[in-house]
């Protein structure tokens, strides 16, 4: 069904209301401001203008002065005033000032007394009218001008507290059309984002080509995507391909403590917006202030992030399709989820572009373009660096390159090999190496027999990827070994099989541990946890168990960030246990199996341990050499370490599920110190 068009707007009408609101607030500002000057006013006489001495009656006064206690005195038409010695002086010379107020018709003995008690005296010249005048006026006049800069820095009254001190400015960062230097090319691995903003980037150039034929100026576009995707880069490269202003500021920028401060930042955002138009108005980070208004928890809350995101969702609403001068609102989040669907609707964000981690062509598209200012080596492979950093965002790319350009001046070379990227991916992924950390001879030989589990599984299932690299030297982020898996191509859909092959990898450095020593270490609680939850997903989320069927047990999880997965309260305690069950029976399984597979390649496990415990780091050409002077028997399904052409997947799983079981790029390590 089609949605009403909308009414015209009145301008007189809406513009009639607008005055009334400001002169109200104008009104409630000249009240509040008028009683706070006249306290302000009256403290300021009370305490500055009147003199600091004690009031004594005028009998104190003359009892004071037959005691030859007085010392000088000034009179006055407000009385008098003077000084007298204390009677607490203890020896001491010591004075207090007084003032009193003599009788209303005079004492016209007083100047006899004074001159009798050697008292110096004299008279208050009659203050001048105008000074006086002066002296009350100024902290009026004062006042006054606090009162009238206030009135202005509001906007003439109708900004309240949010223009007050420009508390309700908007934050944002403006950057002129000339000034927005980055462009598509700039951008890698995003293609098909790009494609969908060419729409927007054309409507900002000729908006008239459009409104020929009754469109109109989409409002807004919603970027998502996990964390260091590049959708910054993406707003700011629209901008720079359209060649026109860019607004730039985070949802966080918006929360403050005064209340309406939110409100009145965003009414300035969209304001500045529309004098600069044609412009982009870029939000990262939305979900601080868009987060949705409903459950039990938030019903009925009225509180300064609500405020704000109702002034948003007025402000876009608010956009005047004007083709002569467009404004076009983006933003960002890693967290779609929990945005209002009040902001999510047609009509305000009408675009959504997804963007996840770049594919193997678009790796090498980011590579390239991160590598334009560094010196790489003739032979440096682009396409294989690629395929070293499987599942590593766009911003773990930039990061990986940089370090190895750090790597390579460290060493003082004259160009960044191949060799100093792998480093750095091994840095970016198990931290850099604690050579100073030392082991006693069992926890290395552990530590030895723990990576051969993993390398030598790895390399017997028909599943698993190839093993790149092995080390047991302990790395900064508690690694006290690693073997590094790399896929020989991108994944999209993963198998039951080989969601099984990935748990007995894991568990194959326990296993290892077992069949040398007969006994379990700590090195492997890290393998553990995965395998558990890898396991638990594999029976909530993808339905992989017969016992319980194709159903979903899992709750809700965030799409982008990942992390565990909400427990869902709907479950009985039976279907609980029987998760549980399931569970330890894959996780089982799959330790049996990599244990039976090592007990029946036991020499080559002998083999490529004794290579570690001599040099420490080896290649995966080790671990084949090792199978081949293996006199054991092959596994089954075992041809060469790599699956066998007649192997058919029994079940897989949709293309999100398998991004989310586990990275292409695997670093199996021994896990955590021992538990202290």
């Amino acid at each position: 069904m089609n949605e009403p068009e909308s009414t015209p707007r009145r301008p007189g009408r809406d513009d009639e209301k607008k005055r009334q609101e400001q002169s109200r607030r104008q009104l409630h500002f000249a009240i509040s401001y008028v009683l706070s000057s006249l306290v302000a006013l009256w403290l300021f006489q009370q305490i500055v203008l009147t003199p600091r001495s004690t009031a004594i009656p005028y009998s104190e006064f003359k009892r004071q002065l037959a005691a030859a206690q007085i010392g000088k005195v000034t009179i006055g038409a407000r009385g008098i005033v003077g000084e007298m010695k204390s009677p607490e002086s203890h020896g001491t010379p010591s004075v207090v000032s007084f003032n009193t107020a003599p009788a209303l018709t005079g004492d016209p003995k007083l100047i006899d007394e004074l001159q009798s008690a050697n008292v110096t005296y004299d008279f208050e010249r009659p203050p001048s009218p105008l000074g006086g005048i002066l002296l009350n006026l100024l902290p009026l006049a004062l006042l006054g001008g606090f009162w009238y800069m206030a009135y202005r820095r509001t906007g003439g009254g109708g900004g309240g507290l949010g223009g007050l001190f420009g508390v309700g400015k908007s934050k944002a960062t403006e950057v002129k059309p000339e000034d927005v230097t980055v462009t598509y090319k700039d951008v890698g691995g995003a293609d098909e984002a790009i494609a969908e903003l060419q729409e927007i980037i054309q409507f900002l150039k000729t908006p008239e080509q459009f409104a020929q034929l009754g469109g109109h100026i989409p409002k807004g576009v919603l970027i998502v995507g996990p964390p260091g995707t590049g959708k910054t880069l993406l707003a700011k490269a629209t901008a720079g391909e359209a060649q026109v202003a860019f607004f730039e500021t985070s949802g966080s920028e918006f929360v403050e403590m005064f209340v309406g401060v939110g409100a009145a930042r965003v009414r300035d955002l969209f304001e500045q917006a529309r004098k600069a138009a044609p412009a982009i108005v870029f939000i990262d980070e939305i979900d601080a202030i868009g987060q949705s208004r409903g459950g039990v928890m938030r019903l009925g809350s009225n509180d300064e992030r609500e405020q704000t995101l109702n002034q948003l969702l007025a402000e876009i609403d608010g956009f005047k399709s004007d083709t002569s001068a467009p404004v076009i609102i983006m933003a960002a989040t890693n967290r779609p989820e929990v945005l209002d669907p009040a902001l999510l609707r047609a009509g305000r964000f009408d675009r959504q572009i997804a963007i996840g981690n770049p594919d193997l062509i678009g790796r090498v598209q980011i590579l390239r373009i991160h590598s334009t200012k560094i010196k790489l080596a003739a032979d440096f492979d682009l396409e294989r660096a690629a395929r070293l950093t499987a599942g590593f965002s766009g911003a773990d790319l930039a990061n990986a390159m940089n370090e190895a350009a750090l790597l390579a001046a460290r060493r003082k070379a004259a160009a960044v090999t191949l060799s100093d990227f792998e480093t750095a991916v091994e840095r970016v992924i198990a931290g850099s190496e604690k050579k100073s950390r030392v082991m006693n001879e069992q926890e290395r030989t552990t530590v030895a027999y723990h990576e051969s589990g993993h390398a030598l599984v790895a390399e017997l299932l028909p599943h698993g990827e190839p093993v790149s690299k092995i080390s047991i030297v302990p790395h900064s982020r508690g690694a006290l070994g690693y073997t590094l898996q790399m896929p020989t191509e991108d994944r999209y859909l993963l198998s039951i099989d080989e969601l099984k092959d990935r748990i007995a990898v894991m568990l194959g450095g326990r296993a290892g541990e077992l069949v040398q020593f007969e006994t379990i270490s700590t090195g492997a609680g890290d393998d553990i946890m995965r395998a558990t939850e890898l396991a638990r997903r594999m029976v909530t989320e993808f339905g992989m168990s017969e016992k319980l069927g194709s159903v979903r047990y899992a709750g809700q999880q965030l799409q982008y960030l990942g992390g565990p997965v909400e427990d869902n309260s709907q479950i009985s305690p039976e279907t609980r246990q029987a998760i549980d069950a399931e569970v330890r029976r894959l996780v089982t399984e799959q330790y049996e199996r990599a244990q039976s597979l090592l007990k029946s390649h036991r020499a080559a496990l002998d083999i490529l341990a004794h290579q570690l415990l001599k040099q420490e780091t080896v290649s995966g050409s080790v671990v084949k050499e090792a199978l081949e002077h293996d006199p054991g028997p092959a596994s089954p399904g075992y041809v060469g370490g790599r699956p066998s052409q007649n192997e058919i997947p029994t079940a897989i799983t949709t293309k999100y599920d398998c991004e989310k079981v586990l990275p292409a790029l695997t670093c199996c390590d021994l896990g955590k110190d021992p538990i202290r």
